[in-house]
């Protein structure tokens, strides 16, 4: 009778990737890394586990986006009366290249405990220096198109 593994917090492996967002639609992006934040690269994935890699984005102001999306809004609220906010993708893009991408890959992402832990695993920066050579990421290839 096989019995089913079930990883154990001591025997997860995490590594570091890099990657350059330089020229990539956002939302191609986020799909990918929100994968290799969850760990369903790996073959010990588990739905209920964090077994996920940490992932760097540099070059985060040069991600794209594409068709008419430059012009869409971008709602939330703010909890308080009237505090309903909009902003347009492109301003975000151009203000704020950082919020954007995280925005993008936390809407990919599971919106529990599990989810704010896979967030806190991902490191976004606009340009392309990182503060994080210690741990020797290596570069993932993220498609540029399907």
């Amino acid at each position: 009778m096989n019995r089913t593994y079930v990883n154990k917090e001591g025997s997860i492996e995490r590594k570091w990737f890099v990657v350059d967002a330089a020229g990539i639609p956002v939302g191609r992006l986020a799909a990918q890394v929100a994968q290799v934040l969850r760990g369903k690269h790996k073959p010990t994935f588990a739905y209920n586990a964090d077994c996920g890699d940490f992932v760097i984005i540099i070059n985060a102001e040069k991600v794209v986006l594409t068709g008419g999306k430059k012009d869409e809004l971008i709602y939330w609220h703010t909890g308080w009366p009237g505090g309903l906010k909009n902003v347009s993708r492109g301003d975000m893009l151009e203000n704020d290249p950082v919020k954007m991408v995280e925005k993008a890959v936390w809407g990919m992402t599971p919106k529990t405990k599990l989810g704010k832990a896979l967030f806190k695993k991902l490191k976004v920066y606009k340009g392309s220096e990182h503060p994080h050579e210690a741990q020797n990421p290596q570069p993932l290839n993220v498609r540029k198109e399907k």
